[in-house]
C-alpha cells in the first residue's frame, strides 16, 4: 500500500510519500512562503527523488481541517485535483488528530493546539492505548484556558505541541496543574508523514470517500463570514 499525504493546514507546508512499513520521501517547509507557492513544487521534488509514478499510489491523504482557511483550501484543491487526475480515493485526516499522530505511543495524555486567534485554539485530547490512538476529547474550537482546566480535571500527565504553544507558552506554564512537557522542534508542527501513517489506519477500516466528496471541515466561520453575520444583525 502507497499513500501520498498533504498537510498545508497550518503554518507548516508538508508532503509525504509513505507505505505501511516504510516513509519513502517526505518534504517539509516552514518558511514564509504560502501553501500554493510550495505545495506541488514540493510534490514534483519528491516524486522525482523515488522514481515513483503517482498512478501506482493507492489513496491521497490530506488534513481536512479545522486550520487556516486559505490553507485548507488549497490542500484540499490539490487533493481533489490529484485525486481526479489519478483516479484515486481519498482519505481525509482531521487535521489536530493527524498533529497528535506525530506522538505515536506517547504514555501522556496528549494535546495538539493550533492557534485560531481571539485566545482561541483548535485543540483536543488523545491518548495511546497499546497501539490504538483513543480520543478523549475531540477536535474542537475554545478558548486556550478551557482545554487546560479539562486538562487538569484528567489528571494526568500531558504533552502540548503545535504552534499554538508558541502562542499561549506563558499562559500553558501558569495554568496547567498536572505534570506537563512541551514536544520537541522536529514533532511540533504538523507533518504529512504522521497524516500519511495514520491514513493507513482509515484505509484498512474503509474510511475513504472520492474527490467530489471531499470537502474541509472548518470548525467556525471565515472572519469574512462573521464579519457579514454580524453587520445582518445590525440591520
Amino acid at each position: 500500500m502507497k499513500i501520498l499525504a498533504l498537510d498545508s493546514s497550518g503554518l507548516v507546508a508538508s508532503v509525504a510519500i509513505l507505505t505501511e512499513d516504510s516513509l519513502l520521501a517526505e518534504y517539509t517547509v516552514n518558511y514564509k512562503k504560502t501553501h500554493s507557492q510550495t505545495l506541488l513544487p514540493m510534490l514534483d521534488e519528491i516524486v522525482k527523488m523515488i522514481e515513483i509514478d503517482l498512478h501506482d499510489i493507492d489513496a491521497i491523504a490530506v488534513a481536512k481541517g479545522p486550520g487556516s482557511f486559505t490553507g485548507l483550501r488549497i490542500g484540499s484543491a490539490t487533493a481533489k485535483g490529484l485525486g481526479l487526475a489519478l483516479d484515486k480515493p481519498l482519505i481525509g485526516i482531521p487535521t489536530v488528530d493527524g498533529l497528535a499522530y506525530n506522538l505515536y505511543g506517547c504514555s501522556s495524555v496528549i494535546c495538539p493546539l493550533m492557534d485560531a486567534r481571539r485566545n482561541q485554539v483548535y485543540t483536543g485530547l488523545y491518548k495511546f492505548e497499546q497501539s490504538e490512538m483513543k480520543t478523549i476529547e475531540s477536535q474542537q474550537v475554545v478558548d486556550v484556558t478551557e482545554i487546560v482546566d479539562k486538562i487538569n480535571n484528567c489528571g494526568k500527565p500531558v504533552v502540548y505541541l503545535g504552534d499554538g504553544v508558541d502562542c499561549y507558552k506563558k499562559q500553558l506554564e501558569e495554568l496547567t496543574k498536572v505534570p506537563f512537557q512541551f514536544a520537541p522542534s522536529h514533532l511540533n508542527k504538523q507533518r504529512a508523514a504522521a497524516v500519511g501513517a495514520l491514513a493507513i489506519e482509515y484505509y484498512k477500516k474503509g474510511w475513504m470517500e472520492t474527490a467530489t466528496q471531499h470537502q474541509p471541515e472548518y470548525l467556525r466561520l471565515s472572519q469574512a463570514e462573521r464579519e457579514r453575520r454580524e453587520a445582518t444583525k445590525e440591520k
